[in-house]
């Protein structure tokens, strides 16, 4: 079994990642980036390659080294953190996990009729965490043990028009814009003041060098509320996330799905993101959208997930050669799928896609 899938070494360079996302020139390499791996594919990973070299699952902190080792295997320049302590709690439902790698645990997913807090009782009785209980327990352990020329991704971040649907549940959101306006503002109110808690902590951090906000606010044909209403509930509350890494001298980009056309130019021009993560064929090119916005911010991702999913290596690697003859130029662009490496995306697909464009530009 071979050691590595790749056939050039990458030696971590989280300055000129940070460099490429802020559009500083064509970047001498093809800079990496995925919101995450799921553990699965990690494990498999791990499996063929060895990169734990033996490490135990009943290690402590196994699974902070294990992330590690593979971000740093696959060539990545980061590993993304959050604070812990102020979790959530939604209504869950469960299903069967049919990929090849699957989930024993079922795959959950969130119950869109009706979630906790759905009246100002449960509002008021709903089980919102204290913000004393924060802790960084996981990013002191990466600050301490990050390998040389890698950084911490400051994450678990802004995720708003979600928690929104989450919590209310989608069905009754959409009720709730009607006729009760001011329930919904208290909740976002609630989820920025945790949010500014979380970032506030994560900016303590010197070796957190990005910010990463992930908020879907759309679906295929537009946005899952009004525009109207995301400026109104949600934008301001990225604008304040970004205004606080901005301050701190890291940048801020923004994992959201969906047809997001119609608020662009806010998320641009207004909230001032850095760069926008998260594409579907079925939506958008990411090609496209660096002609059409990439002199604004950068554009990161893009390899369709479904195209990961259903086509050949070579396609994959063609794809992969496109796409960087496009967007590589000046910067602001970095590899990898439209969204995030799934359990049910072939893992030598996966590995396909990272190598070639490891090896671009090399000759």
């Amino acid at each position: 079994m071979s050691s590595t899938p790749f056939a050039v070494d990458v030696t971590p360079d989280w300055e000129g990642l940070v460099k490429c996302i802020r559009r500083e020139g064509t970047p001498p390499r093809v800079f990496h980036i995925e919101l995450f791996l799921d553990g699965e594919v990690q494990g498999e990973i791990c499996r063929r390659y060895d990169v734990l070299n033996g490490t135990k699952r009943d290690t402590p902190d196994y699974g902070w080294r294990r992330v590690t080792a593979v971000q740093e295997f696959v060539g990545y320049d980061f590993v993304r953190s959050r604070v812990g302590g102020l979790e959530l709690k939604k209504n869950n439902l469960t299903t069967s996990d049919t990929a090849a790698l699957a989930r024993q645990r079922g795959r959950s997913f969130t119950d869109e009729h009706r979630g906790p807090i759905t009246n100002w009782e449960e509002f008021e009785k709903y089980p919102w965490p204290d913000l004393a209980n924060a802790n960084t327990r996981e990013l002191e352990w990466l600050q301490e043990n990050l390998p040389e020329g890698m950084c911490i991704v400051g994450s678990g971040l802004a995720s708003f028009a979600e928690w929104m649907c989450w919590l209310m549940g989608y069905e009754t959101l959409c009720y709730a814009l009607y006729d009760q306006r001011d329930l919904v503002k208290a909740i976002t109110d609630r989820l920025v003041e945790i949010d500014r808690r979380k970032l506030e902590l994560e900016l303590q951090f010197d070796r957190v060098k990005i910010i990463w906000g992930h908020d879907d606010m759309g679906f295929k044909n537009g946005t899952l509320v009004s525009p109207g209403d995301l400026r109104e509930f949600v934008l301001p509350g990225h604008k304040l996330m970004a205004k606080m890494a901005h301050d701190a001298g890291r940048p801020y980009i923004l994992h959201s799905c969906g047809n997001l056309h119609e608020i662009m130019d806010d998320l641009i021009d207004d909230v001032q993101i850095d760069g926008k993560h998260s594409f579907e064929d079925t939506i958008e090119c990411v090609i496209a959208d660096k002609a059409e916005y990439g002199d604004r911010l950068s554009l990161l991702g893009g390899i369709d997930v479904d195209f990961l999913c259903r086509s050949s290596e070579e396609q994959i690697r063609k794809r992969v050669r496109e796409t960087l003859d496009k967007c590589q130029p000046g910067g602001g662009y970095c590899l990898g799928s439209g969204n995030s490496v799934a359990n049910y995306i072939p893992v030598d697909n996966f590995l396909a896609m990272v190598d070639e464009g490891r090896k671009y530009g090399r000759g």
